[in-house]
């Protein structure tokens, strides 16, 4: 009886195996779109105040008053999602 070569690791017979065909990773149906925006340093400032205040980013804050103007000005569409839950 022969042993494998010393040099040869048995992780060498897994690795040769064909890849598994398991499912394709799922992705999100909808990508959040990133924007740039410039602000003035003093707005910023305010708004981020103010979220801080209802315990939320900058960025959050900015997205739900964006939503509540287009909900007010009967302009958000309808099948938008509900503001993502992030951890806090």
């Amino acid at each position: 009886m022969t042993s494998p070569p010393e040099d040869s690791a048995p992780e060498d017979s897994v690795r040769d195996s064909a890849p598994s065909e398991g499912p394709a990773p799922k992705r999100r149906p909808h990508q959040r779109k990133q924007v740039l925006l410039r602000l003035d340093p003093q707005v910023y400032e305010a708004l981020a105040r103010w979220a801080g205040d209802e315990l939320r980013s900058a960025n959050a804050q900015i997205e739900f008053l964006l939503r509540r103007a287009l909900a007010e000005a009967g302009r958000l569409p309808g099948g938008t999602g509900p503001l993502p839950r992030r951890g806090r």
